[in-house]
C-alpha cells in the first residue's frame, strides 16, 4: 500500500512538472536574442507548494502531503556562454515534523539551459539536508540534522526582462533522501510553484 502511494505521489509531481514545461514551452515558439547573460548569476525565489514525507521508523507516510513554504531557494552560478550556466542550488522547504517545523534543502551542483530565450530548463544531483528550522530548534527534540543525497529538476519562463534582470515563474521538483540515527532513513519529495528573481 505505502508504494502505491508512493508512487502517486511522485506521478503527481511530473505530472505537475511536465505541465509547467509544456505551458512555458507553448508561450515561446519564436526565437528571441534580446538578451545577452553573462558573467555570475543570482537568484532567489518566493513561492510555495506541497511535499511528501516517509520515515522508515514509520512516524510519517506520503499518504500525508502538506503545503510547505519555499524558504530560502536560493542559486549561484556562472554563465559558460548566452545559454548554458553552471550553477550550486539550495532548494529549501519548510514542513511540520511531529509538532515542530523543520526544513528540507540540499547543496545541489546543477547546470541551468535556456532552450529559448526566455525559457530555461534546469537540474542538477547533490546533497540532501534535512534540519530544524532555525527558528524552531529545540534542544533534546527537534535539533538534529541529517544528510544525504537529493536530485532536483526545475523549470521557468522569464515573464520580465530588464537588462540584467529577469523575473520567472518557475517549476521545482526536488526527491531527496536524508539518514536518521539508527540506520533509519527519511524519503521527501516537494514540488513547489514560484516567482524567481534572477540578476546577470
Amino acid at each position: 500500500m505505502k508504494t502505491i502511494k508512493k508512487q502517486m505521489v511522485l506521478k503527481m509531481a511530473f505530472v505537475a512538472f511536465a505541465l509547467l514545461s509544456t505551458t512555458t514551452y507553448a508561450q515561446n515558439t519564436n526565437s528571441e536574442t534580446t538578451t545577452q547573460r553573462d558573467g555570475f548569476i543570482f537568484e532567489f525565489v518566493a513561492g510555495g507548494g506541497i511535499i511528501g514525507i516517509e520515515d522508515s521508523a514509520g512516524n510519517q507516510t506520503f499518504d500525508k502531503t502538506q503545503g510547505t513554504l519555499v524558504f530560502p531557494d536560493l542559486k549561484f552560478g556562472h554563465m559558460l556562454n548566452d545559454n548554458l550556466a553552471i550553477t550550486v542550488s539550495l532548494p529549501g522547504n519548510i514542513y511540520e515534523f511531529q509538532d515542530n517545523d523543520r526544513h528540507f534543502g540540499g547543496f545541489i551542483p546543477s547546470l541551468q539551459y535556456w532552450a529559448k530565450d526566455r525559457w530555461w530548463i534546469h537540474g542538477g544531483l547533490g546533497l540532501a539536508i534535512d534540519s530544524p528550522a532555525l527558528y524552531d530548534i529545540k534542544d533534546n527534540e527537534n535539533d538534529d540534522w541529517n544528510f544525504g543525497c537529493a536530485v532536483m529538476a526545475s523549470t521557468g519562463y522569464e515573464i520580465y526582462k530588464k537588462k540584467n534582470f529577469a523575473l520567472n515563474i518557475q517549476s521545482k521538483l526536488v526527491m531527496g533522501r536524508t539518514f536518521l540515527a539508527g540506520d533509519a532513513h527519511r524519503d521527501i519529495v516537494s514540488v513547489n510553484i514560484g516567482l524567481g528573481f534572477s540578476w546577470f
